[in-house]
């Protein structure tokens, strides 16, 4: 099966995809793009709808090793919910520190939320920009809204 690639839009940015299948290979957020196929739970997710991307799989999830099992765990963070840090770290045996580097180094966000994962006391980073992490949250505020599935912690 070929690597196919696109992008959509995400408020001022664009959400470059490559993918083959179910299978998400690349994610990356960038100022320029052109409209252009992408899997269709990640369109409507970009679009504000209530999309989990579940049905996504990502390689960075396969295996053992430690980041492999951070990025297991933050998918395990419902839509329009938050986690810290600290708390991945818990239940994965690492600590804050490596999370916020696997975060860092996440191959797929979206398919693997990152951007769902917090500081203890405030937001934490994201790459290239925090404003796309504070957008992406506020998109899945505005969808629970909508939903009746509204999270004041969020």
């Amino acid at each position: 099966m070929e690597i196919t690639t696109g992008a959509c839009r995400l408020g001022l940015w664009f959400v470059h995809v490559s993918w083959q299948g179910d299978l998400v290979l690349r994610v990356r957020f960038s100022r320029q793009g052109v409209e252009s196929s992408v899997p269709a739970p990640i369109r409507r997710y970009c679009a504000g709808q209530r999309e989990d991307l579940l049905a996504l799989t990502s390689t960075a999830t396969e295996g053992d090793s430690v980041m492999a099992r951070i990025y297991r765990e933050v998918r395990r963070v419902p839509y329009g919910e938050t986690a810290t840090y600290g708390a991945i770290a818990a239940k994965v045996g690492t600590a804050p520190r490596v999370v916020g580097m696997a975060m860092a180094r996440n191959p797929t966000p979206l398919v693997i939320p990152c951007h769902r994962i917090v500081a203890k006391g405030g937001i934490g980073g994201f790459s290239p920009e925090v404003g796309i992490k504070e957008h992406l949250l506020s998109l899945e505020r505005r969808a629970a809204r909508k939903n009746g599935e509204f999270n004041p912690d969020l």
